[in-house]
């Protein structure tokens, strides 16, 4: 059979917001039902939500029949994690904290084999190459990988331009909760200073001619980061959505329950 393609990788490169719902249930059942709302792409959170390696399988595999593509978020910059990752099918990657460009380089060679990288050969184990059935699957498989690095603090921001010119870097993913916390301004990421970082690592990733994200709750924000360049943004999250939905409808009901405010992160 055929290199299974990336959907996410593609649609990022016809350009365009590409907007995407955060999945942190840890369960095929929940993930499948947001895949059915039909957001662009999702992240299937391997650093906050309680997931492992099967349940993130379990995850791409729910939402494989569907529209919506899958981006896994590793916990860290492991490269036996990522093999793993890899292996079971992920094949857009978001990985957090990443700092430097020499920090950005191993994780590319941590996605391909060699002689271009050091990922281990699963070979007909894995379902990645679809148990070997998949043609020339280790010389072809970065062609249809994707790498996201998450941009989320003052030094990653201060070197960002040289992380977005990795060759094998695809996309910077900027984070404003983690940024806006390493600035000093905890939880405010709208705070002046913190936009200032946000647009100055959206400006360098664009310039460097790679796509960038962000995480964008409200409208207002989201509508923003769009104006601003951003190809692919996370307008929802699964839990919160579930928590808002149910606190609002019992505030209808009980005077002792107040409505909630939509939250500008997690």
């Amino acid at each position: 059979m055929e290199l299974p393609p990336n959907l996410f990788k593609a649609a990022v490169a016809r350009g365009g917001p590409q907007y995407g719902i955060w999945a942190g249930f840890g369960t095929g059942y929940a993930a499948e039902l947001c895949a059915t709302a039909g957001y662009d792409w999702m992240v299937i959170d391997g650093e906050h939500a309680p997931n492992t390696v099967p349940s993130i399988l379990a995850q791409l595999q729910a939402v494989a029949p569907y529209t919506t593509a899958p981006v896994v978020r590793a916990v860290n910059d492991d490269p036996a994690l990522i093999k793993q990752l890899l292996d079971v099918g992920a094949q857009t990657l978001m990985v957090p904290m990443v700092e430097t460009a020499e920090q950005a380089r191993a994780l590319v060679r941590a996605m391909r084999y060699s002689p271009h990288g050091m990922r281990g050969v699963g070979g007909a184990l894995v379902r990645a190459s679809r148990w070997g059935d998949v043609v020339d699957y280790m010389a072809r498989a970065h062609e249809e990988l994707c790498l996201i690095v998450q941009v989320e603090t003052q030094l990653g921001v201060e070197n960002v331009e040289a992380i977005a010119a990795v060759e094998g870097v695809d996309a910077v993913f900027v984070g404003p909760m983690d940024l806006s916390a390493a600035l000093g301004f905890p939880g405010e990421p709208n705070h002046p200073d913190v936009q200032r970082h946000i647009e100055h690592a959206i400006q360098a990733t664009l310039a460097a001619g790679k796509a960038c994200g962000i995480l964008a709750p409200l409208e207002e924000d989201a509508r923003r980061y769009a104006a601003l360049g951003c190809h692919f943004i996370a307008v929802a999250l699964d839990i919160i959505l579930l928590r808002q939905a149910a606190v609002d409808t019992l505030a209808r009901y009980r005077s002792d329950t107040s409505s909630t405010e939509p939250s500008a992160g997690y």
